[in-house]
């Protein structure tokens, strides 16, 4: 796997993943940027939600449970002192679908956030998580 970061200009790089898609990265104007992209903190939260929210459907989806939407909201609180490194992840998500049984979306979760997802786990910091299920 790799990726490649490049500088544009001001403090706005674009990264170009080995998949073949960019993205932006910018720093707020107060930061000297402008605010043209995500800053690089906010993206590794969203790689966070993104894995564990693929790792859910999916485990859902092999249990057969009628799966038709997955929102997770990540919360990460950082470090005061430099590196301001993420030291809690508060990960809530919220599971829609006909008929979807408590005991496996809790188990789908469980299984996504102690154990698969690499993305979570390569980070130094502490988490906890909940779900709630919306009847659709």
């Amino acid at each position: 796997m790799r990726v490649e970061v490049n500088w544009v200009e001001g403090m706005e790089f674009r990264a170009e993943t080995g998949s073949g898609h960019t993205l932006t990265m910018d720093a707020p104007a107060d930061g000297g940027g402008a605010d043209l992209g995500a800053r690089p903190t906010e993206l590794l939260l969203a790689a966070i939600g993104g894995c564990t929210g693929i790792d859910i459907v999916s485990i859902l989806q092999k249990m057969q449970q009628p799966v038709d939407g997955v929102k997770v909201k990540v919360q990460g609180d950082r470090a005061d002192e430099h590196p301001r490194r993420f030291t809690q992840l508060q990960l809530h998500y919220v599971v829609s679908g006909k008929g979807l049984t408590e005991e496996r979306v809790r188990r789908a979760v469980q299984l996504s956030t102690e154990k698969y997802c690499s993305v979570l786990h390569s980070m130094n910091a502490s988490y906890e998580y909940d779900f709630e299920i919306i009847e659709a």
